[in-house]
């Protein structure tokens, strides 16, 4: 392989593939947060809503590798009382042979500052803990000495996180910030000189203009920025989806655009070129009563990619136990 081609198939594969991959690092951060489902990245949304949430994901990527990066998750979160939130959240995650199975609990406290139950003016604070088991299996590594390989075997690591943020809600108006893994415990599964230091920091925030009832669309551009510690890797999310109320249910659609601050230098026709991750994601779905699906399509741009295709990703949703009432604002995340 090319010299200059090798880091940039290194690049594309850390920012998009194995984001949930690298050793403790948990639940990745797809584009799945925008098919109402913000409690997967944001650990402060656990109750914030009217109703409680039960959320399924199914990712699949390389659909024609046996062995190609898949993805599924089953959240539930709910409001506890009228200033608190509890949620659960497992995830599997496999990636080769490397596979990542994991469960965090949440706990989050929401502060309401409006005069009325029906004005939308809340702060909340959410903390997850969880544990992850890492399996790394070599088994069909071959018989070659390696210090670090220990053919034939499958690896195993237990490690311990935790995750905090906040979240803004001012009728159309919402605000998050999130630390993952702020605290994590060290993992040797791979070499003996693995960092701890796996803290990544979300914000994102969004405003939603338009009509709240059938009469007409309303539409979110929101955006979500995502910075590594360690790696100083800085990723954008622009988004707009747009919203479609009809008589028991919502219609919605969208379109995610991402885009990496750092780029790598390949080769190409005898020319050193660079090039940055970009990809975008089109968002569709239905809630029907107390019933939602979504489906997002990822596909990545640039000459030098590991797949023709995209990558696909199906929600399923449940709510219950919803509130009679709610806020009187156009904000879905939190109204339904």
């Amino acid at each position: 392989m090319n010299i200059f081609r090798k880091p940039l198939l290194l690049l594309v594969s850390s920012l998009f593939i194995s984001q949930a991959s690298t050793a403790q690092e948990g639940l990745s951060v797809y584009s799945d947060y925008l098919t109402d489902n913000y409690y997967l990245i944001h650990p402060s949304m656990a109750g914030a809503a009217n109703c409680a949430k039960i959320r399924l994901t199914a990712r699949q990527q390389w659909t024609d590798n046996d062995k190609s990066p898949a993805l599924q998750t089953l959240s539930f979160n709910t409001k506890v009382g009228e200033k608190s939130g509890v949620g659960l959240i497992a995830f599997n995650d496999r990636n080769g042979n490397h596979s990542q199975m994991g469960a965090k609990a949440t706990y989050a406290h929401h502060i309401n500052f409006s005069r009325s139950y029906y004005d939308l003016n809340q702060l909340s604070f959410g903390i997850s803990a969880g544990v992850i088991q890492t399996t790394l299996d070599e088994t069909g590594f071959g018989s070659e000495f390696d210090p670090i390989i220990n053919g034939g075997v499958e690896q195993k690591d237990v490690s311990v996180m935790a995750d905090f943020g906040a979240s803004y809600h001012y009728l159309e108006f919402y605000a998050h910030a999130t630390v993952k893994n702020a605290f994590t415990t060290k993992s040797d599964i791979y070499s003996d000189i693995e960092s701890d230091n796996l803290r990544k920091y979300l914000v994102s925030a969004g405003y939603v203009f338009g009509t709240f009832n059938n009469s007409g669309f309303s539409w979110e551009p929101s955006v979500l920025f995502q910075f590594t510690e360690k790696t100083n890797e800085k990723i954008l999310d622009v988004n707009m989806k747009m919203y479609k109320e009809f008589d028991n249910g919502q219609f919605f659609a969208g379109v995610s655009y991402r885009t990496a601050f750092e780029g790598a230098e390949y080769m190409k026709d005898l020319e050193s070129k660079k090039q940055y991750y970009h990809s975008v994601s089109p968002i569709l779905g239905v809630k029907y009563k107390s019933m939602m699906i979504g489906y997002t399509y990822s596909h990545q741009f640039g000459d030098v990619k590991f797949q023709k295709g995209g990558f696909h990703q199906l929600t399923l949703g449940f709510n219950f136990l919803c509130r009679d009432n709610n806020y009187k604002c156009n904000c879905p995340s939190v109204n339904y």
